[in-house]
């Protein structure tokens, strides 16, 4: 099974923040391949007990905004 992985600086110096959007789960790491893996095993462990039903592959794209004025 093919999931999407997002993977983005935390708060914290030298955390990455990995996110899944099919499951909604959340881990962290200090490399992208610790983050990596780290979401794997989160969400290998969610589908054990929510399995996920097939459906379409969701599109990951960019937009611009205005920055705020003030």
């Amino acid at each position: 099974m093919t999931l999407t992985a997002i993977i983005y600086p935390g708060e914290e110096s030298g955390v990455l923040i990995a996110q899944n959007p099919e499951t909604g789960t959340t881990t962290q790491g200090k490399s992208v391949e610790e983050a990596l893996a780290n979401l794997r095993e989160a969400v290998e462990l969610y589908l054990s007990e929510f399995p996920l039903e097939p459906r379409a592959k969701p599109l990951l794209t960019t937009f611009e905004v205005e920055p705020a004025r003030g």
